[in-house]
This record gives C-alpha cells, sequence and structure tokens, in this order.
C-alpha cells in the first residue's frame, strides 16, 4: 500500500516524464532564443502529433475563419505557448493510452476530463484571460491521479469505489479513507514531477476545496467549476457517481454573473461536441 502520494506516483514508472517530444518543444518555448522555426520543426518531427494539433487547431476551440494546413502556420496564428499546451493535452491523452478499464470507462473518463478542460478555458475566455490554454490543460488533467489509482493500487481503487456507492457518498471522500489521500493529491504530485507550471499544479490539486489555495485561487476556482458545470450535465465520468457541491466563494472568485452561466455552457458544450472526438483518437 503507497503511503503517500509521492509513494504512489514514485511506483507508476510509464508515467514518471514527458515525451521526449514534448520536453524538447517545452525546452524550446521557454528558451528566448528560439524562433517560431525552431518551434514548428520539433512539431513537425513528430508526424502523429502535428496530426493531432492541426486537427485541434482546425475546430470549434478556435473557429478561425480559414483552415490551417501547416504547423507553422499554427505556430503564428496560435501561438507557441498555447500549442505547446495543446501538444501537451494530447502527449498525455496518448501516454494513458492502456489504462486497464476494470474500474471505470476509458472513453467515459477522458470525455469527462475533455470537457472539463474546453469549459475551464471557456471561464477564462469569459474573464478575458490572456492565458486560456493554461486552464484547458488544468481541466483535462485534474482527475489525472485516478488513473494512477487505478493502475498502482487497483484493489484499493475498487474498495474506494465499492464505498462510494454502498454508502452514496462522493468518490473522493472515500478516497482519502482508503488511501489517506485523494486523487486530486496525487495529480498534483506527478505534475510537479512532470515540471509542469505552479498554476497548473494547484489547480489539479485543489479543485475540489479551491478556497484553501492562496497562492493560485484563480485556478483552482475555474477549474473546481467546471468540474461541476460538466458532473451535473453528466459528460463522461472519471467514476464520480455525484455532483461534487459548489464552493460559492469560488464562483465570486470568477468575476462572472449567474445570468452569463446559460451562455457559458452552450458555448463549452459546442466546443466540446467538437474537439471531444478529435482528442478522443489519442485515447
Amino acid at each position: 500500500m503507497a503511503s503517500s502520494p509521492e509513494a504512489l506516483v514514485r511506483g507508476a514508472k510509464t508515467v514518471s516524464s514527458l515525451p521526449t517530444t514534448f520536453t524538447q518543444l517545452n525546452t524550446a518555448v521557454e528558451d528566448p532564443r528560439s524562433s517560431n522555426r525552431d518551434i514548428a520543426g520539433i512539431i513537425s518531427d513528430d508526424a502523429g502529433l502535428s496530426a493531432r494539433l492541426l486537427r485541434m487547431v482546425n475546430s470549434a476551440l478556435y473557429a478561425f475563419p480559414s483552415k490551417i494546413s501547416t504547423i507553422s502556420r499554427a505556430v503564428t496564428v496560435v501561438g507557441t505557448k498555447q500549442l505547446r499546451d495543446l501538444a501537451l493535452a494530447t502527449s498525455v491523452l496518448d501516454m494513458f493510452r492502456d489504462v486497464p478499464s476494470d474500474q471505470v470507462n476509458m472513453e467515459s473518463f477522458w470525455k469527462h476530463n475533455i470537457a472539463c478542460g474546453v469549459t475551464a478555458r471557456v471561464l477564462a475566455t469569459m474573464r478575458r484571460d490572456p492565458n486560456a490554454e493554461e486552464y484547458f490543460v488544468s481541466g483535462l488533467l485534474h482527475d489525472i491521479g485516478r488513473l494512477l489509482m487505478f493502475t498502482e493500487a487497483p484493489e484499493l481503487a475498487a474498495q474506494a469505489f465499492g464505498k462510494a456507492r454502498e454508502s452514496q457518498t462522493l468518490l473522493y471522500k472515500n478516497e482519502q479513507e482508503v488511501f489517506g489521500f485523494d486523487h486530486a493529491a496525487v495529480g498534483a504530485v506527478l505534475l510537479k514531477q512532470w515540471q509542469l507550471p505552479a498554476q497548473i499544479v494547484a489547480a489539479v490539486g485543489y479543485h475540489h476545496r479551491p478556497s484553501a489555495n492562496r497562492d493560485h485561487p484563480i485556478h483552482a476556482a475555474i477549474t473546481h467549476v467546471a468540474d461541476l458545470i460538466v458532473n451535473a450535465q453528466q459528460i463522461g465520468t472519471s467514476g464520480e457517481v455525484f455532483t461534487p457541491p459548489l464552493d460559492v466563494d469560488a464562483w465570486k472568485k470568477l468575476g462572472l454573473q449567474e445570468n452569463m452561466l446559460s451562455a457559458i455552457i452552450k458555448q463549452a458544450n459546442r466546443q466540446i461536441d467538437d474537439a471531444a472526438p478529435l482528442l478522443l483518437e489519442a485515447a
């Protein structure tokens, strides 16, 4: 039995680091000496990644007026950091392609997480946040710790599932009882090991208790609200049967009016319908 989230992550050797292509891309994006041509070259060397990214940038997520047919053009139009974040999303889905689905249907799992990522991105856009792609990544990865629970401690994961169903209580609460920690804590440790930005780590680690995070409150709040919107609509599932309660303070932090919620959901669902099948091809 893993005694801590750190111990559980240490045991997950197959996902201990991100793919080489993404690592090279991330290094180039963060290097001020790198040109758009350098970044396009790294992506273009990976045919699968290139194809997935082009499908994504031509989807309803961006709704560009004309088709983007080359990675060079995508880098220019979408932006280097934004394309890097999309590359991360598709790379992670590919990494977890072979996770056994004993506890949860993997297509349903990823549909839920993709929907959360898209909804988080829409919420960020409504707030006019310039880093909307960061929120997409946070939403997409918010339940990734649960995959490690499935693969590294399947018997305990099954026990938590059973307790949740029997008692009709929230799964993450039962994870805390069975493991001593929940999937959010595991996900945060994994993303920190991957050296992802602190705000993404915080969003994943605190998406069930956003008000407890003082360093990156907006990231945690957006991921929390997006998760609830998706859960309430039952778009896929990562195993949680019930919709967790809304942290009212988290909603207030977003500075959005309640009468905007219908438009947010409508816009997000349109993008989910378009983006989910494209991303699920990698899962």
